[in-house]
């Protein structure tokens, strides 16, 4: 069985979008310089990270605004994986989104429906950020993979909030430095 590796690109005061982010505007005022290293800055290291991240993965987690807001409206419901998706979602749409399965009741029937369609490859969880909060809650990862984009949004959504009340302990295992994004692979102590 694989790893289950959370995602997650984040501004270096620690928000994964800016404000007001909707259907309209994913990434919310500003939030889309999160993802340069991905898209006008990528470098042969930030497509390094990215390919080691699509190849090692089986299936990837993502949560319900994150397909609704970003994924339906944004790619028009394609999928932009290279694998199947797994979305935890309070609703179903009434059109079939191909490539895409939903789940409804939880994290936990999501990632088991993920593991077996991973079988021994990782499970890549996502986000966005209230799914990422989650599974850590839960203690349910292996590692979490934090891209940092170089900018400061002041104001936004925080990734590391609701976490509860216990320290969680990391070890970082690798980091590559690009001009879009210092990338930090951490793993559970």
């Amino acid at each position: 069985m694989g790893k289950v590796i959370l995602t997650m690109t984040i501004s270096l005061d620690g928000f994964v979008a800016g404000l007001n982010p909707g259907i309209n505007n994913p990434m919310g005022e500003g939030g889309v310089r999160l993802h340069d290293w991905i898209f006008a800055a990528r470098t042969e290291k930030d497509t390094k990270i990215l390919d080691q991240l699509y190849e090692s993965s089986g299936s990837v987690i993502v949560g319900g605004h994150t397909f609704h807001n970003a994924i339906e409206n944004v790619w028009g419901g394609a999928s932009p994986f290279n694998v199947p998706a797994i979305v935890v979602s309070k609703t179903i749409p009434k059109e079939p989104a191909l490539g895409f399965t939903f789940i409804t009741e939880g994290i936990k029937s999501a990632l088991l429906k993920a593991r077996t369609i991973a079988g021994k490859k990782n499970v890549w969880v996502m986000g966005g950020a209230n799914l990422i909060q989650q599974f850590i809650k839960e203690d349910i990862y292996d590692e979490i993979w934090i891209h940092i984009a170089p900018v400061l949004l002041i104001k936004g959504v925080p990734l590391f909030q609701k976490l509860g009340e216990d320290r969680i302990e990391l070890e970082a295992y690798d980091v590559v430095q690009t001009p879009g994004a210092t990338h930090i692979k951490y793993r559970r102590v």
